[in-house]
């Protein structure tokens, strides 16, 4: 399978990838980059996931999916062990791309375990 065909096969590691970039550019986007607990997470998970999803499109490995549904668990308690839980923005963000970063990561698994994707994609 090309490259090409992996990425539109495997389109949950697609949307990791924007979910990661959407997190690394949130607080930017967003208007919290003065919250430096919650700003320092987005960027250092949001390259985290990034960089995993972008690898799992040219090689799938089942433990990048794992890593990047622990990195969403921690993106929805990160709020209240950092302390910024106080700011809205930051924390709904947080939840929101951790939950879906979750749903894509086991979504992938499944359909890579369970043997819904094939040899020709």
């Amino acid at each position: 399978m090309d490259a090409r065909q992996n990425i539109t096969s495997d389109w949950q590691d697609s949307a990791n990838v924007l979910l990661g970039i959407a997190l690394f550019i949130s607080p930017w986007a967003l208007n919290y980059v003065a919250e430096t607990n919650a700003a320092l997470n987005a960027h250092i998970v949001g390259a985290v996931i990034t960089l995993l999803a972008l690898a799992a499109l040219f090689a799938f490995r089942v433990w990048e999916e794992w890593i990047n549904a622990v990195l969403g668990a921690w993106l929805i308690v990160a709020p209240w062990v950092l302390s910024f839980s106080g700011h809205a923005v930051a924390t709904r963000t947080s939840i929101a791309i951790g939950i879906a970063a979750i749903v894509l990561a086991l979504w992938s698994v499944n359909e890579h375990t369970s043997g819904h994707m094939s040899a020709g994609g």
